[in-house]
């Protein structure tokens, strides 16, 4: 009799799931999805009420044979892909290919891949969840709704191969928005005034001017500044009150997913991608002895929910190892947020004897970081409040009140063992205040000090600050902030610059154009109600067909209205309010392939254009074109002279006869005995030759003149040296820390050193 097949999302879960699970079934699995819309076309019947139509995805015609190899006569299907609302579209695209008579599936959820956590999962096998199937399928179709009739408007309008999307516009537009708060803003000045006080005892200590006859102080420049100083100026300090007050803290809870986003980002310098990459192997299973071990649990939740026999396990451990003063007398539980869906746990690990000292030799710098830092919050969260004594100093000089506060920590509780990135910037102050002091007791003043300071604008969006902004808002959910994050980058849009995000002048553009279009696509609140609707349609509140056309019905008159009214970059441009220096036109902003620039309203009868620059309040200021010059080189192509251009990567030769002939070549060709010449083309009747060009990203790589009509290219350097062995036309230059810089044939192998390396020349490599 055929075994019972299971079937998970990942083949690095197979293996582990094989240890627990034995001969007793058979393991496979998709690789991730197996069918999604059709790339062509749009792929949803609105007629149907919004009929998507699947098709298997290119290249996975192969897994879908495996499986179907796999699953051979067995007549219990076991769907074990992801326990969420993607895991959901996979395991009923998974039915429906191995569909046959006599067969029946259950779905079972992996929320650990241990052996308690698998028999478990296994034991309570049910049905495929259709409510959340609908609510995946709800979030596919409006995504692609949005991005194939958006995406094409903005080819249109702005430039071709731009994109947009749902989610990633309004996460744009948070980004452009803040940073237009950043250019409007205006620095204001102020004014502090500290004293170096020395109390009875040293070590002297540092008191802040607070307040005047009872009110707080406010100064706005030099001038009350110095009149406060003369006021001061010869009278007592005397302590007037010492305050003391202890308070206790709790621990964090357990981590959901964009909390370990947010804390191994400022923790670790991890992106957002990478620690939903590293926190996804060590949830598949990595090699402990030998063998694969899951260390933690399901990382996709906004859940705060903990097993109670995790909890107690926790707590055994820090009454063991830490000491019973550190452990909390019974579990601590914590309370989920509104929005949260409690389908899973918090992240923790799995096994808590498993400590990070006892994996590390198992484990690479990146995995031991995040995992020691689940495990920690983790078992924090089970350990006893951290108790903090507060002193507060008010120290009186005249009208004028300083204050002084110093903290201790009289016990360290959970902080022992973990303290958050908020926890070290909320850590207790460490200034010491001196043995001794008591009110009514007259402290000499050492020094004051007056500093000059300006109100600073709102900060830009780390990648950590916007997992917050996007989970506060309700934009997305937790498994899809690091593609909202990776998308915006990689189309264009924002940059991340030391660390924060800054909009593009492209962002800018088409943020500008979305939001003025499309202002209830592009909300916040809109983007967020969404997302509560998907939780209803999951939640089998409301059906998925009313949420879509209730946002068709709107989303089509806006479509009209913006395939008229969108103001076009690429034709008309965009209104800048500055004059052509050539003939008093307007100069507007366009976009070309270069990206954004400057050109005249009155074009073609006037050809002016330029690049521009903002400045850091947002006006745009034109830069002067790089004058033509011509070159003692002719065109390969035409022979009509070359002239000196400037692109966004530099300076490069184009033809003169451009439009008609568009042949470039690079300038940049290196320095000393090293710059490139270009060699002939080695394709077989081609009469081109190699010249150097860049890629889209920017990177040198090597090329046929004569493309498209010759496609040959390469990223080695061609050096025109004909190889000595079997006399190919040209030897390519490499490096290497062993060999150093040397030429190699592409075809033959042979290899000579160059620049005086050290070795033997004239080998086979």
């Amino acid at each position: 009799m055929a075994k019972p097949l299971i079937i998970v999302e990942s083949p690095t879960k197979v293996k582990t799931i094989k240890k627990y699970v034995g001969n007793e079934f058979d393991v496979a699995a998709t690789a991730g999805h197996i069918k999604d819309l059709p790339t062509n076309t749009m792929g949803i019947d609105i007629e149907d009420n919004f009929k998507p139509h699947y098709e298997v995805i290119k290249g996975k015609q192969k897994v879908i044979n495996e499986l179907k190899s796999a699953a051979k006569d067995s007549t219990e299907i076991y769907l074990a892909p992801d326990p969420d609302r993607e895991g959901e579209a996979i395991a009923y695209h998974t039915a429906d290919i191995l569909q046959k008579k006599g067969r029946t599936f259950f779905r079972v959820l992996f929320h650990e891949l241990t052996k308690t956590g698998i028999a478990e999962a296994l034991k309570s096998r049910g049905e495929m969840n259709h409510n959340k199937y609908d609510a995946q399928q709800t979030r596919r179709i409006l995504d692609r709704l949005v991005g194939y009739h958006l995406s094409p408007l903005l080819w249109k309008k702005v430039q071709t191969g731009l994109s947009a999307g749902r989610v990633q516009s309004v996460a744009l537009r948070i980004i452009c928005d803040r940073e237009k708060e950043i250019m409007a803003f205006t620095p204001e000045e102020y004014w502090t005034i500290s004293a170096l006080l020395n109390g009875p005892t040293p070590p002297p200590f540092t008191a802040k001017l607070a307040k005047k006859s009872g009110e707080k102080i406010s100064i706005s420049n030099q001038s009350e500044a110095e009149n406060i100083l003369n006021e001061l100026s010869g009278k007592p300090y005397i302590v007037d009150k010492i305050s003391k007050k202890t308070s206790h803290r709790n621990p964090l809870p357990p981590f959901i997913t964009s909390k370990l986003q947010q804390e191994a980002i400022k923790k670790l310098r991890f992106t957002a991608k990478k620690t939903m990459m590293v926190a996804q192997h060590l949830y598949e299973g990595v090699e402990i002895n030998g063998e694969p071990v899951g260390l933690i649990t399901y990382m996709r939740t906004d859940s705060t929910r903990i097993a109670t026999e995790a909890a107690i396990e926790a707590l055994d451990f820090v009454r063991n190892n830490m000491g019973p003063e550190y452990a909390q007398k019974e579990p601590r539980y914590f309370t989920n947020k509104n929005k949260a869906q409690d389908a899973h746990e918090a992240i923790r690990p799995t096994n808590i004897s498993l400590t990070p000292e006892r994996v590390s030799s198992f484990l690479d710098k990146d995995h031991l970081a995040l995992y020691e830092l689940i495990w920690k919050r983790f078992v924090a969260s089970q350990m006893t409040q951290a108790i903090i004594e507060q002193n507060t100093v008010a120290i009186r000089n005249g009208e004028f009140i300083f204050t002084v506060t110093g903290s201790t920590v009289k016990f360290p509780g959970f902080m022992a063992l973990y303290m958050s990135s908020d926890d070290d910037q909320d850590q207790p102050d460490k200034q010491l205040m001196p043995k001794g002091i008591e009110e009514g007791m007259e402290v000499a003043c050492e020094k004051i000090e007056p500093k000059q300071h300006f109100t600073q604008p709102p900060p830009r969006f780390s990648e950590a600050t916007l997992v917050k902004e996007l989970e506060e808002n309700g934009i997305g959910r937790p498994s899809t902030y690091a593609t909202i994050l990776t998308t915006i980058q990689s189309k264009g849009y924002v940059e991340l610059l030391n660390r924060y995000f800054r909009p593009s002048e492209l962002g800018l553009i088409v943020n500008d154009l979305l939001t003025e279009n499309f202002p209830v696509e592009m909300d916040v609140e809109f983007t967020a109600k969404f997302e509560e609707n998907l939780d209803k349609i999951e939640t089998g509140e409301t059906q998925y067909q009313n949420i879509l056309k209730d946002f068709y019905e709107h989303f089509t008159e806006k479509l009209d209205s913006a395939a008229k009214n969108m103001l076009s970059v690429k034709g008309v441009g965009l209104p800048s309010g500055i004059k052509c220096p050539q003939c008093e036109g307007e100069l507007k902003i366009k976009t070309g392939k270069n990206g954004p620039f400057l050109a005249c309203e009155k074009y073609p009868d006037c050809s002016y254009s330029c690049n521009y620059t903002r400045d850091e309040h947002g006006k745009i200021n034109p830069v002067a074109p790089v004058p033509t010059l011509q070159t003692d080189k002719t065109c390969p192509k035409c022979e009509k002279p070359l002239v000196v251009k400037h692109g966004r990567f530099g300076d490069f030769l184009a033809c003169s006869g451009y439009p008609a002939c568009k042949h470039t070549e690079s300038m940049n060709q290196g320095q000393g005995a090293s710059s490139f010449q270009p060699v002939a083309c080695p394709n077989q009747g081609c009469t081109g030759q190699i010249g150097e060009k860049r890629s889209k990203r920017g990177k040198i790589f090597y090329g046929c003149s004569k493309y498209p009509d010759c496609d040959f290219a390469t990223w080695d350097k061609p050096v025109d040296k004909k190889c000595p062995d079997c006399g190919h036309g040209f030897l390519s230059e490499k490096s290497s820390k062993i060999q150093g810089n040397f030429l190699k044939c592409p075809s033959c192998g042979y290899s000579e050193q160059i620049e005086n390396n050290a070795g033997e020349e004239g080998k086979k490599s």
